[in-house]
């Protein structure tokens, strides 16, 4: 009896937690991945281990901004079952654009750009959510941080009904300079949160504007706060206080829908 005990916990430690579609293992095959430029949404690499090829996965890693992260042995054998090398990285689904050519190219196009910022939205559903209401709003780009935020899985592709297919996502190491960026290029910064007192109806969203939303525990950022044009709520006459990030980001979305004609 104990024998089978122990046999079923160690199935259940080996489990992998992921699809084999957007995993690559071993350091040869991830150190040619990343020389042949694809994308990486992590790279996961054993504590303690060393090499040179080790050194020179790490070393384009650092440059592509990827993140990283040094792990136990057990976290790569949930991952894969294969023989990993130390090494298990998690593909990317999608291309990642860039944000100064997708604004760039709304300006010369006599477009109010529409852009909408996640910060610290970890839950795959909810962005994938979030995608399909801003691809449905015509909304320009989404923008998460490189580190904190929900990797874009096969999860988060299905929940967005393939939206993350179509809008672009922009990656960015920094949100408050990216932030800063947008604000200097004339597009004014709204954050939507339950702590304000000035309903989202009330604000001119007509114009160039990018939407910050944060996450259901910790709310946007004080330091993105800090720099952003003004804050707004959605009125809520309910007994629940809040609206899901996802439902909140609909609202706001098609709210300049609506300001825009």
């Amino acid at each position: 009896m104990e024998k089978r005990k122990n046999i079923s916990k160690l199935n259940k430690f080996y489990k992998p937690a992921r699809s084999n579609d957007d995993i690559i293992f071993g350091r040869h095959a991830v150190l040619e991945a990343l020389k042949a430029g694809k994308g990486l949404e992590k790279l996961f690499i054993q504590k303690g281990t060393s090499g040179d090829s080790l050194n020179e996965i790490k070393t384009l890693v650092k440059s592509s901004a990827t993140p990283m992260s040094p792990v136990p042995i057990e976290k790569l054998n949930r991952l894969t079952r294969k023989n990993h090398q130390g090494v298990v990285g998690i593909l990317s689904l999608i291309e990642y654009s860039s944000l100064h050519h997708i604004i760039s190219k709304c300006f010369d196009e006599g477009r109010n750009p529409l852009v909408v910022i996640l910060d610290q939205i970890t839950d795959v559903r909810n962005l994938g959510a979030i995608a399909r209401s801003s691809e449905c709003a015509g909304a320009d780009t989404i923008v998460i941080p490189t580190v904190g935020s929900a990797q874009i899985n096969s999860d988060a592709i299905k929940t967005s009904a393939g939206a993350l297919n179509h809008i672009p996502v922009c990656k960015e190491n920094n949100l408050y300079e990216t932030c800063r960026y947008l604000k200097d290029s004339g597009i004014q910064l709204v954050a939507c949160t339950e702590k304000s007192t000035t309903s989202y109806y009330k604000a001119d969203l007509a114009g160039p504007v990018a939407l910050i939303m944060g996450s259901e525990e910790t709310g946007i950022s004080n330091q993105l706060l800090k720099v952003i044009d003004q804050e707004v709520s959605i009125p809520m006459h309910g007994k629940i206080g809040s609206l899901n990030v996802s439902n909140a980001a609909a609202v706001m979305l098609f709210e300049v829908l609506r300001q825009r004609g």
